[in-house]
């Protein structure tokens, strides 16, 4: 006859093996790996959703500078003339401050401005160079939005 209560020999584990850390650690690493592999390109598409929302900003002041003025600032006179009055030719009259400062883009610098437009089909380019910082078609700008291939 057998008694229910008496212990077998069996091996008692109180920890984990060498084999089963291992295979642990590496499903952690595949996962971190994955995440890190697909969070990649979201810092590009933040930098260029920053250049349109500028762009979309300097659009609206540019077209109250051009209400109150009768036309927009020259090439000459760019972006500045949003934050401070004008003193190259043709000086408007009712000038008023409509920005604080010119914003820069996601890379720090300053955004091109043309007038008359060369590439938007619109009144004015505004644009930047974006991270290569030199002019390409690879520039954001008032033609072009985020996450959009190059129209030209």
């Amino acid at each position: 006859m057998k008694y229910p209560y008496v212990h077998r020999h069996h091996r008692h584990h109180d920890g984990f093996t060498l084999i089963e850390i291992v295979l642990v650690l590496t499903i952690i690493s595949v996962l971190v790996g994955t995440v890190i592999y697909y969070m990649r390109g979201t810092d590009d598409v933040a930098r260029e959703m920053r250049v349109e929302s500028d762009v979309k900003l300097v659009t609206t002041q540019l077209k109250l500078y051009e209400a109150r003025n009768f036309q927009p600032p020259t090439t000459e006179q760019g972006l500045m003339a949003l934050v401070s009055r004008p003193d190259k030719e043709p000086i408007p009259e009712r000038w008023t401050q409509l920005l604080e400062e010119v914003p820069k883009d996601s890379w720090n610098q300053p955004y091109q401005y043309l007038y008359p437009a060369v590439r938007s089909g619109q009144k004015y380019d505004i644009f930047s160079l974006g991270a290569d910082g030199v002019e390409s078609d690879d520039d954001l700008g008032n033609w072009r939005k985020a996450g959009e291939g190059s129209k030209e």
